[in-house]
């Protein structure tokens, strides 16, 4: 391959073609995937990486196909079915790896076949038993292999951080050499620091021959809680690919996390040149409770970007500044990566501004005396909760007791599932009029059945938006926290409730979304439209 060839196939590869991009090559599926608690089937590995497509990632990683059986069929079904990214498949430098790889990507638009071979001292001795010159020769042999199944090759040198340089650089050389288009330095054990990592890709990229013709990529581990960093590091100093996964996800520790990545290159443009990505950051969001879905793994409340935490404040300092401007305590924007609204959370930090401002919005303005009482009320109440919802603020301002329930409470609950069949639930209420009510419904679950029997209850309709469940502890008898997000003539309202028995607390959310509305349809004209 000649050089103004291999600099026009470096162009392809690049979505942009513009030295100003930096690459996501996202490995969610398989360096992730293959991690301890996030295996997926192939329908979820799918259904990922259809999402992965709409996010705008530019090499989607689907799998090791010669590992099993089921992980060719899926890199297979991804390759006829994802359109958008290019669709690499992780092979050893070992023909049948190679020839898998190929074979699972035949039917790809934009196919890669990433090929990796391990070059520290501690790899050539006691895993491959290798010499220097067995290494060079086997990437060679495995790169050129891969160049007759697909054109787009990239090759990784396991272990390069902890590689010698100058062997590092002539495996690279030679790989290069062969027709490899990418070159990844990976810190498979998360052993290096961003002032080292970005030393070492400024040396390979001055003493590889052929590095021009090439793209360098980075791929760091989280082990001593560096990869992102260390990942920016990279960048910083040329490298224009990073290997990534949503959420962090993958072996030991993890990779560098996709969206602390792109959101670093995008709020510290500055820091970088102006470097972009193709990423469409409002789905970074959906994504990761996407993936969290699938795993079954949730998101730690303060994950950066994509957290519960990271756009909440308590603190009363920080909710009057939030307040006053956004940007006294946020560097970004919720809706810029798919949060639909900051949220000031009510608890024992915070202050009379962020209550005002929460009663409000749901409708109650209060003069300067009658705040005076529902302040001092709301923090008896936040002394003795851990968080205040919005149900607590709406009984503390129409006088009632918040931790009171009413004016439905829940007499009675009984839920069944069945398998291959609908699951059934019945209800009883009582009203603090005196009313009795009973009521009794189907749903795809226990849970579903328990929301359609308290709609049906209560005579008023509402829309279930969003439903999560969380454990506030650990153990088999862990209290659960039941969240609701409903729709009620065009207003979005809110239902929490914890229970051993998370039927139990997502009737009890239902129920308190039940009672807002009830309590919003019992108030005067006037309150009413002012909630609207």
């Amino acid at each position: 391959m000649n050089n103004d060839a291999a600099t026009d196939a470096v162009d392809d590869v690049r979505s942009t073609g513009s030295a100003g991009h930096v690459l996501i090559f996202d490995t969610t599926l398989r360096d992730g995937e293959q991690a301890p608690g996030f295996s997926m089937s192939r329908a979820q590995k799918l259904r990922m990486a259809s999402a992965l497509a709409d996010l705008g990632v530019d090499i989607l990683e689907a799998g090791f196909p010669h590992a099993s059986p089921d992980d060719f069929a899926s890199v297979e079904a991804i390759a006829r079915s994802v359109r958008g990214p290019r669709i690499c498949a992780l092979a050893r430098c070992q023909a049948g790896d190679i020839d898998s790889a190929g074979r699972a990507l035949a039917h790809a638009p934009k196919a890669r076949i990433h090929t990796f071979l391990a070059t520290s001292p501690l790899h050539r001795q006691f895993k491959l038993q290798m010499s220097k010159q067995q290494v060079v020769d086997t990437a060679v042999a495995g790169v050129r292999r891969a160049l007759t199944l697909c054109e787009d090759v990239e090759f990784s040198a396991e272990d390069a951080i902890r590689t010698e340089p100058e062997f590092l650089a002539e495996v690279f050389s030679a790989v290069i050499e062969a027709g490899a288009r990418t070159v990844n330095v990976p810190d498979t054990v998360g052993y290096t620091t961003p002032a080292e990592i970005a030393e070492r890709f400024a040396w390979l990229r001055a003493n590889v021959k052929g590095a021009e013709r090439v793209v360098f990529s980075s791929h760091c581990h989280d082990d001593l809680g560096m990869a992102v960093a260390n990942s920016l590091a990279a960048v910083a100093a040329g490298a224009r690919q990073v290997e990534c996964t949503i959420g962090g996800i993958g072996e030991r520790a993890g990779n560098a996390a996709l969206e602390e990545l792109v959101m670093a290159l995008r709020v510290r443009s500055e820091c970088f040149g102006g470097l972009e990505t193709g990423i469409r950051t409002q789905r970074l969001h959906s994504t990761a409770r996407l993936l969290s879905q699938i795993t079954g793994q949730p998101i730690p409340r303060n994950k950066a970007i994509i957290g519960e935490n990271a756009f909440a404040h308590e603190s009363g300092i920080h909710q009057h500044g939030m307040l006053k401007h956004r940007g006294t305590y946020e560097i970004m924007r919720a809706e810029d990566v798919g949060v639909a609204r900051t949220q000031l959370v009510l608890g024992k930090h915070s202050g009379r501004h962020a209550l005002r401002e929460r009663l409000e919005s749901l409708g109650h303005v209060l003069d300067d005396a009658a705040l005076d009482v529902a302040f001092a009320s709301f923090k008896v109440l936040a002394d003795r909760k851990r968080e205040v919802f919005d149900a607590d603020i709406e009984a503390i301002a129409l006088g009632h007791d918040p931790e009171a329930s009413g004016p439905w409470t829940l007499s009675h609950l009984h839920a069944t599932s069945h398998v291959g069949a609908k699951a059934s639930a019945s209800v009883k209420l009582s009203h603090e009029d005196g009313r009795e009510v009973s009521e009794a419904a189907l749903g795809d679950g226990p849970v579903d059945a328990v929301l359609r029997a308290v709609s049906r209850a209560v005579g008023h309709d509402f829309t279930i938006h969003e439903f999560n469940i969380r454990a506030l502890s650990e153990g088999g008898d862990a209290q659960g926290q039941a969240a609701i997000i409903a729709l009620h003539e065009g207003r979005e309202l809110r239902g929490q409730a914890v229970s051993t028995d998370i039927v139990e607390a997502a009737a009890l959310a239902a129920l308190e979304v039940a009672n807002r509305i009830e309590r919003m349809h019992a108030r005067s004209p006037a309150a009413i439209a002012a909630t609207a």
